[in-house]
């Protein structure tokens, strides 16, 4: 399995790939590329300042061309015309999990109709009641999360357009539902992990049909509950320990959890069981706010962006890692790798810039054409 990462310091300009080969050999792989410097930075151009991220979670990846083919959903319209200022940066398949995410972006006004067509597609090509994988899922289409990355953005915007991926789905696919989390979700404004806890996310054999939506039918088996919100950034940073303990890892996952003290703020956190190993899969939030004074693994600081000249931060993945080491290695238990799932918002905002003003629209096939 390939992991597509971004190298995350501000002194060096490289991709980073990195392959599970051969056993338990980590390979990683440096590609520089001279120009990346030239769009790093969050929202910097004029194409910059109104765009918006979407991170399509579908139940879906030993099928690669299934996946793929909702990918290009986003970006090109029924007849195969390219939908402008949009652009699909990554695809992240998982096929242990049996789950990918769609790294999509757009400008504010583009959004709703590119996530939209992607979901459509997802729910005519994935039966729900088919389904096989190893990580908690209620849905065909199981999370579709909008985040401002642009100054011209606000959450608010991003609100809106996810109600109406939420209205359009269930208008346009007869028989789908979703509940709302995030700014989505007014005026509780709760978040993703109270909702899926609400909704029975956590449960290994959920029972859809128990839930309440927000919008549409009771769940249908066929197309399940996808949840649909707004929220500043989410990271996706999943650790690797070398054990099938899965207490352990609980016990780990526990230690660095955001609601636990002397957690790190910002993380939720599963141990799942993943390729003969234990993952420690984090959703890393972002903050509104300085950073707080810990630091990363190397002493560098949290990464900060802004939201509507508000100031936001986010747990650096070294940091994560570092902690999950040290948990682990107190029980004489290695880290194995840190995969990020799609970008830091920082990666994010320079990569879509560079992807837009150049026209590339299924931009996950250069970085495959330069990594692979």
């Amino acid at each position: 399995m390939f992991y597509i990462l971004m190298n995350a310091f501000m002194n060096c300009a490289c991709f980073l790939v990195l392959c599970n080969c051969i056993g338990h050999v980590w390979i990683f792989i440096i590609l520089v590329d001279d120009n990346i410097q030239n769009y790093k930075g969050m929202a910097h151009s004029a194409i910059g300042q109104r765009l918006v991220a979407c991170l399509l979670n579908v139940s879906e990846a030993r099928r690669k061309e299934l996946v793929e083919t909702v990918a290009r959903a986003a970006v090109f319209d029924s007849n195969g015309g390219r939908r402008e200022g949009t652009t699909v940066l990554n695809i992240f398949n998982d096929q242990d999990y049996n789950r990918s995410v769609i790294t999509i972006v757009a400008s504010i006004d583009c959004i709703k109709e590119a996530v939209l067509s992607a979901c459509e597609q997802a729910c005519r090509l994935i039966d729900m009641s088919a389904y096989a994988g190893g990580h908690p899922t209620m849905g065909a289409v199981d999370l579709v999360p909008l985040y401002p990355l642009g100054e011209e953005v606000g959450l608010g915007d991003c609100a809106k357009e996810a109600r109406a991926v939420a209205a359009g789905l269930t208008e346009r696919v007869s028989g789908t539902s979703a509940f709302f989390f995030g700014w989505a979700d007014s005026p509780q404004h709760r978040g993703l992990a109270q909702r899926r806890k609400e909704m029975g996310w956590f449960r290994k054999n959920p029972d859809t049909g128990a839930s309440r939506p927000d919008v549409g039918p009771l769940p249908q088996k066929r197309y399940g509950l996808t949840g649909v919100g707004a929220s500043p950034y989410v990271m996706n940073c999943n650790v690797t320990i070398d054990t099938q303990d899965l207490a352990l890892g609980r016990s780990i996952a526990m230690s660095i959890r955001e609601s636990t003290p002397g957690g790190i703020p910002g993380v939720q956190v599963l141990a799942l069981p993943h390729e003969g190993a234990v993952e420690i899969a984090c959703n890393v939030e972002s903050m509104k706010g300085n950073p707080p004074s810990q630091v990363g693994e190397r002493g560098e600081p949290w990464p900060t962006f802004s939201i509507g000249g508000q100031p936001y931060c986010h747990a650096p993945a070294s940091l994560i890692t570092a902690r999950v080491a040290e948990l682990a290695g107190r029980q004489g238990v290695a880290t194995k790798g840190t995969a990020l799932v799609g970008f830091t918002p920082y990666e994010c905002i320079g990569l879509a810039e560079k992807a837009l003003s150049l026209g590339i629209a299924e931009f996950w096939k250069e970085l495959r054409r330069l990594h692979m």
